[in-house]
């Protein structure tokens, strides 16, 4: 009897171990998925220029063009649909939130090469010419329930133009 209740003990330990195991890998895999397609969408974000600026040499950035842009992308390479919650048969099982997009070009009178600095979100770089930076969470996949509540996943992702001076 001494024996079958060890058994069990470390029988359940070790499922434990599994579904922990399997619950950190799913963590990997959606930071993976989310980080591509947010590279992704700040990608095709910068490329809504403003046409009548460029003609003129400057580069600005269609803030609303590009914030469309990048949502569809974003429901594109994720599987969305138009609220960012998960469609049938997409990997995620949660809403994605955007929760910082901003765009850093000519329009504000920037001057490249600056430093840009978001400790909010543990964002620093030099960034070389105009760019677009975007921010996306959504909530760790939990397999086992605990007390402590974990953090969601947030990925940064900046996309700049690098200017020939």
């Amino acid at each position: 009897m001494d024996y079958i209740i060890k058994l069990a003990f470390v029988l359940l330990i070790f499922i434990y171990s599994w579904f922990f195991q399997i619950q950190n890998q799913e963590w990997d895999i959606m930071r993976s998925m989310l980080k591509d397609a947010n590279n992704m969408a700040v990608h095709d974000a910068s490329q809504e220029l403003n046409e009548a600026a460029r003609a003129q040499g400057r580069l600005i950035i269609d803030p609303s063009a590009a914030y469309e842009t990048f949502r569809q992308t974003l429901q594109s390479n994720l599987g969305l649909d138009d609220g960012l919650s998960p469609l049938a048969g997409s990997r995620l099982q949660a809403q994605v939130k955007i929760v910082k997009f901003d765009i850093v070009d000519e329009a504000t009178d920037n001057t490249f090469p600056m430093l840009y600095e978001d400790p909010a979100y543990g964002i620093t770089k030099y960034i070389q010419g105009p760019s677009v930076i975007a921010v996306i969470e959504t909530e760790h996949p939990v397999l086992i329930s605990r007390n402590k509540v974990q953090e969601a996943i947030t990925v940064p992702a900046v996309q700049e133009y690098k200017l020939n001076h």
